[in-house]
């Protein structure tokens, strides 16, 4: 069979919700819920190509990727790799790694090999603390990973944690994103660092996140029940952002302008609201999808001078990355 002269892939962006337990006490550490957005998306074409060539958004990093995909896994051949869009660098939504993951899984359809996200993310070296991102990149909806084991040299830590719940958002939810364009959350070394100089995680706050999550959380999406669902999601950001506050400048979000366009949501009755990751993206959880837009219209009214912010109204992802493998004739004409 021809192998394909070209692959694109749209994969979604996701929001990290938090970990369960930094501290391990049990012998697996963190534990990781997320949720995985419809909108912004990362869109990469990777193509046969007489010399290798990387355009667009990001694209030094998708060449690194490529090069390290070709490397580990001897792939023979020149690769054009075209990034139309890429996610909020640094963000809070995942943009390393799907940028990584769709990468690494066109250049392998391309090359007729078939990794799967999770295959890809280990030869790239993601998932080292989090399978949110590659179980978004596989089938989207909210996610609950199981967390990585204590003994660095258990078979099983050089890999992604597994994954132990995946349930469907309900396609009446939505979620209302707040982005600070001025600001970076951590990332590399420094996010290293940070999660290293962080205080003691206490072995009770895990018990009682863990019991959150398995007995309140998860329970409330099965039955679609937003307000259990978000005030559960708005507990155990509190808790977290308070952990984290010393790493972020002595506050539960990383950003002061997004934390007022949280806590004005919040003043408004929505219970489900938080920070993604290590931020600055903040979000809510919102019920009704006229009640969402209606919230982002008085958002953009009343934060109209804080122009570095900007708000959107999400729906949730249900069904991951779009891969389209093309023939010669279809990537020359563009997609």
């Amino acid at each position: 069979m021809a192998l394909p002269a070209a692959v694109r892939v749209r994969a979604p962006a996701r929001l990290h919700l938090g970990f369960l337990d930094l501290g391990g006490a049990l012998g697996r550490r963190f534990g990781s819920l997320g949720l995985t957005l419809e909108r912004p998306l990362t869109d990469v074409t990777v193509a046969r190509a007489p010399v290798d060539s990387a355009e667009g958004p990001d694209a030094a990093r998708a060449a690194r990727v490529r090069d390290r995909m070709r490397t580990a896994l001897g792939l023979e051949g020149a690769f054009a790799v075209r990034v139309e869009s890429a996610l909020l660098a640094h963000g809070g939504l995942g943009s390393g790694t799907q940028l990584a993951l769709a990468v690494g899984v066109a250049l392998t359809r391309l090359c007729g090999q078939s990794l799967d996200a999770r295959a890809v993310a280990t030869v790239i070296g993601r998932g080292l603390r989090s399978a949110i991102g590659v179980e978004a990149f596989t089938q989207g909806g909210i996610i609950l990973d199981g967390g990585k084991p204590t003994d660095a040299a258990s078979p099983a830590a050089a890999l992604p944690p597994p994954l132990l719940s995946r349930l469907p958002i309900p396609a009446n939810w939505r979620v209302v994103l707040v982005f600070d364009t001025s600001r970076e959350g951590l990332s590399g070394d420094a996010e290293t660092r940070a999660m290293a100089e962080l205080p003691p995680f206490p072995e009770a706050l895990a018990a009682h996140l863990s019991h959150l999550m398995l007995l309140r959380a998860l329970p409330a999406l099965a039955e679609g029940d937003i307000a259990t669902f978000g005030a559960a999601i708005g507990e155990w950001q509190r808790a977290l952002g308070d952990h984290y506050a010393a790493a972020q400048g002595g506050g539960r979000f990383s950003s002061p302008m997004v934390a007022d366009a949280v806590a004005f949501m919040e003043g408004q009755g929505f219970a489900g609201v938080g920070q993604s990751s290590w931020g600055p993206t903040g979000f809510a959880l919102v019920g009704d999808p006229s009640q969402a837009q209606q919230l982002v219209e008085v958002l953009r009214h009343r934060f109209a001078s804080f122009t570095n912010l900007t708000f959107d109204c999400v729906p949730g992802n249900n069904h991951g990355a779009e891969i389209r493998v093309m023939d010669a004739e279809a990537s020359r004409g563009g997609v």
